[in-house]
């Protein structure tokens, strides 16, 4: 949005575009130009030339180029060129091809993210006409079962005024049953869509999936590999329910070994300062060595325990997990002395702080007791909604980069 000032009566920035009705050519006006993502405080002087106009803030200038010829009702332009403002404000750092894995992100880009997402909290409450994305169309192509995950990605694509094809069980119910390989499946499908979303069983698959399109790719889960949509929302809930990041203790209990969504929160919370990481597991579903390499290099400490109550007494978060019988194979007898070690329930509740809460990536069985769900600090529902306004800021940020 823009200031109104003499020279003008409206000014609105609209995927990056200036809308502006009744200007006054060849004169200069001030107005602040707003989105989700920042503020600048302008001067600018358009020109009748039909060229080009010039956005001026100090000595960094923006400029803009004329998209269509003036007409009775105004005229529209364009970010053609931007000259040494900072990363944040330009958008550099959103200008993320594929969302692969938790590495990819630094904390500025994570801040600017989660500022957005806040934007789709007032997008979905605010504005359920939205048209941010109309236009565009969505693919989700799950190779495993899902239903927070893809109907989350569904629900933020239509929120935002876009159109969906989805695929439930890919697996079974496409080529793939006949022998086709993931590459071909992938160049098969961006032809009919703008961006593809995808679950497979495989750890690695969604940076094959990337290598190939040459639309975005989004992994919605990768094997036993990455969930870094689900890292971003459990750090946006984290932010949300605690009030920082920096200095916080978190429990990630249960299935350390084959949960993707613990692998992929370590790797965030490690971009934060004074974080301690506590593993709290089954002996044979432990957290893998090259998470706790990882955590050293970053110089975030970590300590296992066997004592669920010590731990849970001393930290920010739980974080609970299922022990997922669907990566045991035909070792049931693994799964059921891993299964049923750690359960949340109300002693443990007992022993946590007042401020503190507990979080799962869902679904639960019974690792979480159900008379947990009434305390306030039962934030995995909450944690749920929280995915849909992290989509759809992705989605915006891929599709239209705001």
């Amino acid at each position: 949005m823009a200031s109104s000032s003499s020279s003008f009566s409206t000014c609105t920035l609209n995927r990056g575009s200036f809308a502006i009705k009744a200007i006054n050519f060849n004169k200069e006006f001030k107005c602040t130009v707003s989105n989700p993502l920042n503020r600048l405080h302008v001067h600018a002087k358009l020109s009748a030339g039909l060229t080009y106009s010039r956005l001026f803030t100090g000595e960094k200038s923006l400029k803009w180029e004329q998209m269509q010829r003036i007409s009775k009702n105004g005229m529209q332009c364009r970010a053609l060129e931007i000259k040494d403002l900072p990363a944040f404000t330009m958008g550099k750092k959103f200008q993320l091809d594929d969302i692969i894995d938790a590495q990819q992100f630094d904390s500025d880009t994570l801040g600017a993210i989660f500022e957005v997402a806040r934007e789709m909290e007032n997008v979905e409450k605010n504005s359920p006409g939205s048209q941010i994305l109309k236009g565009y169309l969505m693919a989700t192509l799950f190779y495993e079962p899902s239903t927070r995950t893809r109907l989350s990605f569904e629900s933020a694509m239509k929120r935002l005024g876009g159109e969906v094809l989805t695929t439930e069980n890919a697996r079974e119910f496409s080529s793939a049953a006949k022998g086709e390989t993931l590459e071909d499946s992938i160049r098969t499908v961006e032809a009919y869509s703008d961006i593809i979303v995808m679950r497979h069983f495989e750890s690695g698959a969604a940076r094959r999936a990337a290598a190939t399109a040459g639309i975005p790719i989004i992994n919605a889960g990768d094997g036993p590999g990455q969930h870094p949509t689900q890292a971003l929302l459990d750090v946006y809930t984290i932010e949300r329910e605690i009030g920082k990041l920096d200095g916080i203790r978190v429990a990630l209990v249960g299935d350390l070994a084959n949960g993707r969504t613990v692998r992929s929160l370590a790797y965030l919370l490690a971009k934060y300062r004074d974080v301690k990481i506590y593993f709290v597991s089954p002996d044979v579903v432990k957290m893998k060595d090259d998470i706790k390499d990882y955590l050293i290099s970053r110089g975030v400490a970590w300590e296992e325990s066997a004592d669920l109550m010590e731990v849970a007494s001393k930290c920010d978060v739980v974080y609970q997990t299922r022990i997922q019988r669907e990566r045991f194979g035909e070792r049931i007898d693994l799964y059921e002395e891993a299964r049923g070690k750690f359960i949340v329930d109300k002693n443990v509740l007992k022993v946590m702080q007042r401020h503190a809460v507990v979080m799962h990536p869902l679904p639960r069985l019974d690792e979480i007791t159900v008379d947990v769900d009434a305390d306030p600090r039962a934030a995995y529902f909450r944690q749920a909604k929280n995915g849909l306004y992290i989509r759809m800021a992705l989605l915006t940020l891929l599709l239209v980069s705001w």
